[in-house]
């Protein structure tokens, strides 16, 4: 009987100790969240359609809403992965519902839980997922206010990430790889696909219904400094294990700001070339002070 009290014992002393432990990383994590939308209100985020031009005119077109997860677990991060359903709540953001075009601009804004100062290197982790294609959705991080944002529009992002299969002014057609922003002179092609380096090749279009982790390492030192810029790394997909797609890309303004602001932008298109509807899923967005690669959802 002692001894089997003395094993009870030992057992709940080792679980409470674990408890403590697993307590104690949480409460250090070098992760801050900005949202994984578990807490199932969007009541901290703005939205906005600031080019409206929907005909006929529909207020509020733009669709961003938090659902329940009923997409098949794929993104090679459990492992031996079988076909279950995740309970999970994420963010879908459509620029508007099926048929509805000219939303130009359909806006999703966040204050960061603090800034990134000019000079200092932060780390963000963002999962997504393409529900569908065709699409235009571009998202990123911002040295302006939520207002200004909303006043700007693209021009308000500085690290910015794209999904779009869309067809540029000169009849260039996007294939729906994720992109960074580059330096160019040439005004069509301001973006650049991820790249699969093992491969010397232009990275895979992006799947539908697979969640996709990305960490962009963000680097706003100012431009006489090497900053202004950011790193890219992808799991989901062809990549299996987490990769380096793109080193240096490039801030779109390079303003030399405080970075404050998280936020997504998309798009229907014109009435004359319309993009499509098809929706972008966000989850699980973090920041974390220097060069983090872990996994803060662990």
């Amino acid at each position: 009987m002692f001894m089997k009290n003395l094993l009870a014992l030992s057992l709940i002393i080792s679980f409470t100790v674990l408890l403590s432990a697993c307590s104690v990383s949480q409460e250090n994590s070098p992760w801050l969240l900005i949202d994984n939308f578990e807490q199932q209100t969007l009541s901290s985020w703005q939205n906005a359609d600031t080019q409206n031009n929907t005909k006929p005119y529909v207020a509020k077109p733009q669709i961003t809403e938090i659902r329940l997860d009923n997409y098949m677990v794929n993104n090679n991060d459990v492992a031996n992965s079988s076909d279950t359903v995740n309970n999970n709540h994420y963010l879908i953001k459509k620029p508007a519902k099926d048929g509805v075009i000219g939303n130009r601009k359909a806006l999703s804004i966040k204050t960061l839980p603090e800034p990134v100062a000019v000079g200092e290197t932060y780390t963000f982790y963002t999962r997504i997922l393409v529900e569908s294609f065709p699409n235009n959705h571009a998202f990123g991080i911002s040295n302006l206010t939520p207002a200004q944002v909303k006043d700007t529009g693209y021009n308000a992002f500085e690290p910015t990430l794209r999904v779009t299969d869309k067809f540029e002014s000169n009849g260039f057609k996007n294939d729906g790889t994720l992109m960074v922003k580059i330096d160019s002179d040439n005004k069509y092609r301001q973006y650049s696909n991820v790249q699969n380096f093992l491969d010397g090749r232009s990275a895979n279009p992006m799947q539908t219904n697979v969640w996709y982790q990305i960490w962009y390492v963000v680097n706003n030192s100012r431009t006489d400094q090497g900053g202004q810029s950011y790193d890219v790394y992808l799991q989901g997909g062809e990549f299996t294990k987490q990769t380096l797609v793109y080193k240096d890309a490039a801030f779109r303004m390079k303003r030399e700001q405080a970075l404050i602001t998280f936020f997504a932008n998309s798009n229907t298109g014109s009435h004359k070339k319309p993009y499509g509807n098809g929706g972008l899923a966000y989850d699980d967005i973090y920041m974390s002070k220097g060069v983090n690669l872990t996994n803060p959802t662990k």
